[in-house]
C-alpha cells in the first residue's frame, strides 16, 4: 500500500509542476513534423534503388534486374514500396521472372516479399547501411543464376 500512496503523491507533484511551468504551445506548433512517407521513400531510393542499380551493373551479362520505383497504385501512398524483378537472361527460352516487393511498415521496418515466399525482414529505415538488403539481393541473384 505505501508504494501506491508514493505513486499517487508523485503524480500530484508532477501535476503541480506542470501547472507552474505550462508547456510552450507555440514551440510545439513550430516543431517540424517528420513526414513518414517522405522518409520511407528517401530510404528506398538511397538504399534499395542504389543497391539494385549496383547489382544490375554487376550481373548485366547473365541476370536481369528490372526496377519499378513507382508502382502506379502507390505513387502517393503513406507507406511506399518498390517492386523489382530478377531473372536469368536466356535467348529464346521462356524466362521465369520473380517479382519482389520491398515494403516499409509504419514501424519503420522494411521487408521483402514475393508470391510463394515468406516476407523477409531486411532492416529499418533508421539504418542507412542497407547491408541486410544487399545480402538478400545477392541470394536472389544466386537463385536466379541457378535457375531456381
Amino acid at each position: 500500500m505505501p508504494k501506491f500512496k508514493e505513486a499517487l503523491e508523485r503524480g500530484k507533484e508532477a501535476r503541480r509542476q506542470q501547472e507552474q511551468h505550462p508547456r510552450d504551445e507555440k514551440a510545439e506548433h513550430e516543431a517540424p513534423l517528420v513526414d513518414f512517407g517522405a522518409q520511407a521513400r528517401t530510404w528506398l531510393n538511397d538504399v534499395v534503388v542504389a543497391s539494385l542499380e549496383a547489382a544490375k551493373a554487376d550481373v548485366a551479362g547473365e541476370i536481369a534486374v528490372d526496377i519499378d520505383t513507382a508502382p502506379r497504385r502507390q505513387v502517393k501512398a503513406s507507406m511506399p514500396s518498390i517492386r523489382f524483378q530478377i531473372y536469368r537472361k536466356r535467348g529464346s527460352e521462356k524466362q521465369t521472372r520473380r517479382t519482389f516487393t520491398v515494403s516499409v511498415q509504419l514501424s519503420g521496418g522494411v521487408s521483402v516479399s514475393a508470391p510463394g515466399i515468406v516476407a523477409k525482414d531486411v532492416g529499418n529505415i533508421t539504418d542507412r547501411s542497407g547491408e541486410r538488403f544487399r545480402n538478400l539481393v545477392a541470394e536472389l541473384i544466386e537463385d536466379a543464376a541457378k535457375g531456381a
